[in-house]
C-alpha cells in the first residue's frame, strides 16, 4: 500500500511526495496556506524580477530535502522511526510559519520578535488543534528531543532550510554563484555519536555550499537596492506609528491596525499572545500592498511620499559603505531634504538615514560542521587548511536618500 498521499510538482526537484498522515492536514491548515501569500525574498524581485517564489514553496522544498536526507541516513544504518521521520518533516515544513509579510523585509518591524519564536507560537497552537500530534515535532524544533542530530537537520550551519533556500533562491534570481550540489551533500551526510557529520570526500561540496551562501548574501540578500526597498517599508511603518500617536487617522484592516497601533516585543509578548494568535495569521503581503496603496494618497506628505516611492519602485539612492557616514555629511543631506521637500528637520530622518548590516558566512565554535576522515576521526571543517573559510563578521553601512537630492557623499 502506498504511503504517499499525493505529489506536488516543483520546478527544481520535480515531484515532491506528501506522505500520508498528519502532514497533508497541516499543509491544508490556514496557518500554512498563508505562506502562499508571503514571498520568500521580500522586495528582491525589484532587482531580480524572477524572485517571486513563496515561503510555501520553500517549506515544501526543505521538507523534500529532509525526506531525501532521512533515506540516506537510513541506508547507512541510522535508526529513524516512521514517527520520528514524520515529526522531523513537520518541524522542517513549519520552520518558517512565523514569517511576517515580505519575509525579512518586515521582520522586527511589525513585531520586535524573531520569526522563529512566532513559528513556535503558531506551532503550539497547531498542536492544540491536532490534539498533541505535533509534540515530537516541537521537541525536535526546540532541540529537546534525545536524538540531537534530528534538530541539526532543522537548524544548523548546513541544514535542510539553508540547502533549499540557496538552491531555490539562486534558481529564481538567476544568480549561478548560489548553486549548490545538494545531491552530493546529501550523499555525504552521516551521523556519528548523535552528531550530524559529512564524509571527508564531500568536503569540497561543503566548501562550495559555504561559498555560495556568502556570495548570495552580498549579491542578493544584502544587495543595496533590495536593502533600500526594505528600508522604505520600515520607514513607512515608523511614520504610521508616529502619526497614530499624534491622533492622525491611519486606519487599515483590523489585523494590521493592531500591530501598527502598538509595539510588541519580548517585554509584552506574553501579554498579547492571544491577540497575536488572532491577528498575525491573517496578515500577509497583500495587506502591505493595500496599505501602501491607501497611504499613497494620504494627507501627510512623508507617508504619502514614502508609500509612492515603494509602490511605484521609485527607490532611494543607496550607497554601500565600509564605515558609518560622517554625521556632518548626514546632516548636510538632511538640510537639503528639508529645503527640497519643504519638511521639518525632524521629518528628514525618514528620508535620509544610514543603517548597518552584517554577514558572517561561517561561525567557529561548538556548532561547526564536522568532517569524518577515512580513519573515522572527526575534525571541524575550519581545521582543514585546503578549505577557504571566512568566519569574519563583515559589516556594511547603507546610506539612503531620495534621488532628488544633489549632494554627493
Amino acid at each position: 500500500m502506498s504511503t504517499v498521499s499525493h505529489l506536488i510538482n516543483d520546478p527544481i526537484y520535480g515531484p515532491i511526495e506528501i506522505p500520508k498522515g498528519t502532514i497533508p492536514k497541516v499543509i491544508a491548515h490556514p496557518y500554512f496556506q498563508r505562506l502562499r501569500r508571503i514571498v520568500q525574498l521580500g522586495f528582491t524581485h525589484y532587482v531580480f524580477p524572477g524572485a517571486t517564489h513563496t515561503r510555501f514553496s520553500h517549506a515544501l522544498g526543505a521538507m523534500h530535502l529532509t525526506q531525501r536526507a532521512i533515506r540516506e541516513l537510513r541506508n547507512k544504518g541510522i535508526a529513524i522511526s516512521d514517527e520520528e521521520a514524520e515529526a522531523l518533516n513537520l518541524a522542517v515544513l513549519l520552520h518558517d510559519l512565523g514569517h511576517a509579510p515580505f519575509s525579512h523585509s518586515s521582520e522586527f518591524v511589525l513585531l520586535d520578535i524573531p520569526h522563529e519564536e512566532l513559528s513556535i507560537l503558531l506551532m503550539e497552537k497547531l498542536n492544540e488543534d491536532f490534539t498533541g500530534r505535533l509534540d515530537m515535532c516541537l521537541a525536535i524544533f526546540r532541540d529537546e528531543y534525545p536524538k540531537k542530530f534530528l534538530h541539526q537537520l532543522t537548524s544548523g550551519q548546513l541544514d535542510m532550510d539553508r540547502l533549499d533556500y540557496l538552491t531555490r533562491d539562486s534558481f529564481f534570481t538567476g544568480v549561478s554563484e548560489g548553486v549548490v550540489g545538494y545531491k552530493r551533500l546529501l550523499k555525504m551526510l552521516d551521523v556519528h555519536q548523535d552528531q550530524l557529520i559529512f564524509h571527508r570526500k564531500g568536503i569540497y561540496s561543503v566548501e562550495q555550499f559555504l561559498m555560495a551562501r556568502r556570495y548570495m548574501y552580498w549579491q542578493v540578500y544584502l544587495h543595496k537596492t533590495v536593502f533600500g526597498a526594505s528600508a522604505l517599508l520600515t520607514k513607512v511603518i515608523e511614520r504610521v506609528r508616529y502619526l497614530i500617536s499624534q491622533g492622525i487617522d491611519c486606519k487599515l484592516c483590523e489585523a494590521l491596525d493592531f500591530f501598527l497601533e502598538r509595539k510588541i516585543g519580548r517585554a509584552n509578548f506574553n501579554t498579547h499572545k492571544s491577540d497575536i494568535l488572532k491577528f498575525y495569521p491573517s496578515i500577509d503581503d497583500t495587506d502591505i500592498m493595500n496599505m501602501l496603496k491607501n497611504f499613497s494618497s494620504h494627507q501627510d506628505f512623508v507617508l504619502n511620499y514614502l508609500s509612492c516611492c515603494l509602490l511605484r519602485r521609485q527607490l532611494f539612492k543607496v550607497k554601500s559603505l565600509n564605515k558609518p557616514v560622517d554625521s556632518a555629511q548626514l546632516e548636510k543631506l538632511r538640510q537639503e531634504a528639508s529645503s527640497v521637500f519643504k519638511i521639518s528637520p525632524e521629518e528628514t530622518s525618514y528620508l535620509v538615514f544610514c543603517e548597518e548590516r552584517s554577514n558572517q558566512a561561517y561561525q567557529l565554535g561548538k556548532e561547526e560542521i564536522q568532517i569524518r576522515s577515512k580513519n573515522g576521526k572527526l575534525r571541524p571543517i575550519s581545521e582543514y587548511k585546503e578549505i577557504t573559510l571566512n568566519p569574519e563578521n563583515i559589516k556594511k553601512y547603507y546610506l539612503c536618500y531620495p534621488k532628488e537630492l544633489n549632494s554627493e557623499i
